[in-house]
């Protein structure tokens, strides 16, 4: 699975629907109207986020890997 960092996943998410609800610290909540789940994306700079927690990301928003 190609790794992007959260900044990425934030740009892919607004494409896709999503809004930037609030900030809480380094972790940016994500809303899509019509839906009651919430994403919590991790923010730290440039770094790359981990696998599992970008499938797990991508499958909550209902997206897959080819819509990096």
């Amino acid at each position: 699975m190609k790794s992007i960092s959260g900044k990425d996943l934030d740009r892919v998410l607004e494409q896709n629907g999503w809004n930037l609800l609030r900030i809480h610290g380094s972790h940016h909540i994500c809303g899509k109207p019509g839906t009651i789940v919430r994403l919590s994306v991790p923010v730290h700079g440039n770094k790359p986020l981990k696998t599992g927690l970008l499938r797990h990301l991508l499958k909550m928003a209902g997206l897959q890997e080819k819509d990096l």
